[in-house]
């Protein structure tokens, strides 16, 4: 069972009088926290236009990633794919796996945000079939020789040789909960990312969808199940719940103005129960009895994406949590 953590968003909360180059020195700082604590992985994440700052730039922030680590594998979770030119995502991607010898993951997802897609220019109503169409073109941009697929969307694409290539076969990971998304990343992907918000029975279904389609199917090769759910490591469970409660609240406030559109000034007290139950937190002990839940539920080969980056919370915070990680929890895991 693999352990990696973030999501890294660089948001700065109204409280916080840092300028936005300390947040991304933060990024950095907890990145390399990350590599030398040996976890397996570090993510970020992407949205645009909000008014905190939120990471919009994906490709710019693995690549300062992948200059200041060594080892530690780095992706997105996830990357808006719609929203991209797949030609020149491939070209970036390519170039953040050179940069950091090979370590890269491209977790991509269809996005939902209207004032995104407005701003961009994309039809919502075209969201999957540009996901769909930006996995064929990466995978033939990276291959050896001229792009191939003939793209609806990019006809300037076919016969075109994507260089540099990636240092390794950069691995596509695609996020949704919906069926017609995990049965999308079953045939098409090389991973799938549980959402935080699926509890462990709804991960466990749709790993046995995945499983089914990709054995029905006859689908060979690696593919990684990667899930994502939000915690904290302390001392206790009041003191991790107490060290992460604002910066996730906050975090859970802006994601529901997101997509509802309206300003969200506080949770409802069901609501904050409701997120309370779904985190992950306490002591190591506290930690490791939850993570074995889902390995016993989901298998040992799977790779969880424990979330412990909160805006606002503190960078001292941060880091003790992402070192008990490696000294108390991974170890465990093992």
């Amino acid at each position: 069972m693999k352990l990696g953590t973030g999501l890294f968003t660089c948001q700065r909360r109204p409280d916080d009088d840092r300028a936005m180059a300390d947040l991304y020195d933060e990024m950095l700082t907890l990145g390399r926290e990350i590599d030398d604590a040996g976890l397996d992985s570090a993510w970020v994440s992407e949205h645009h236009f909000m008014p905190d700052g939120y990471l919009s730039g994906t490709m710019p922030a693995l690549g300062a990633l992948g200059a200041a680590t060594e080892s530690v594998e780095l992706g997105t979770c996830i990357a808006l794919a719609p929203l991209y030119d797949p030609i020149r995502l491939a070209e970036d991607a390519a170039t953040v796996d050179l940069i950091s010898g090979g370590r890269t993951t491209l977790g991509l997802a269809i996005g939902s945000n209207p004032r995104e897609f407005d701003a961009f220019g994309v039809p919502r109503d075209e969201r999957v079939d540009r996901l769909a169409d930006a996995v064929s073109l990466l995978r033939d941009a990276w291959s050896d020789g001229p792009i191939a697929h003939e793209s609806p969307f990019h006809e300037g694409a076919t016969g075109v040789d994507v260089t540099p290539k990636p240092a390794h076969d950069v691995p596509l990971m695609l996020g949704g909960a919906a069926k017609p998304a995990v049965r999308r990343a079953a045939r098409t992907a090389d991973a799938w990312c549980a959402p935080s918000s699926l509890s462990l029975d709804g991960v466990r279904k749709r790993v046995e969808d995945i499983r089914s389609v990709r054995e029905a199917e006859g689908l060979d090769g690696e593919f990684t199940i990667y899930v994502l759910q939000h915690g904290f490591v302390g001392d206790s469970k009041a003191e991790a719940w107490d060290a992460m409660r604002d910066g996730y609240l906050y975090l859970q406030r802006r994601y529901a103005e997101m997509f509802s559109g309206d300003e969200v000034h506080e949770l409802s007290d069901e609501r904050r129960a409701e997120l309370k139950a779904q985190a992950v937190f306490g002591t190591p002990d506290d930690v490791v009895a939850e993570l074995d839940r889902y390995r016993d539920a989901l298998g040992d080969d799977i790779h969880f994406i424990f979330r412990t980056y909160y805006p606002g919370i503190g960078t001292d915070r941060m880091v003790e949590s992402v070192r008990r990680l490696g000294d108390e929890v991974r170890p465990r895991l093992a």
